[in-house]
């Protein structure tokens, strides 16, 4: 899919309007983007439990992203992707916030920990 990079931790509750898919936090790296369908690909998770619901909820409304990629990801966003069945991948041996540009093209294999650039 396609890459959505963030160089801000990101808040699903209060940070993204589960019913746009879209960032709404105030001054974020990417408020205004949309990130329904795309690889969102930020540091780690912020902010509220109730972010794994709302990532919940948007795979429910059709609004989530298609997969995420975090530096390091955090309890938030691990339960969200579990609950959800959104792939997720962490800890990669270079940082996808140096190595991924938003518009790249990506593919994800979460079971392997693999995340490829195809342009």
């Amino acid at each position: 899919g396609e890459a959505l990079v963030s160089a801000d931790p990101v808040s699903f509750y209060g940070g993204v309007d589960p019913e746009t898919g879209v960032v709404v936090e105030p001054g974020h790296a990417v408020e205004g983007e949309c990130i329904t369908g795309k690889v969102f690909v930020f540091p780690t998770g912020k902010g509220s439990t109730v972010g794994s619901y709302v990532i919940y909820r948007m795979s429910k409304l059709g609004t989530a992203p298609a997969a995420l990629v975090n530096s390091e990801t955090e309890a938030i966003i691990a339960t969200g992707c579990v609950i959800s069945g959104i792939p997720l991948v962490d800890k990669l041996d270079r940082d996808p916030l140096l190595e991924i540009k938003s518009g790249d093209l990506l593919k994800v294999s979460a079971d392997e920990g693999v995340v490829e650039v195809v342009k």
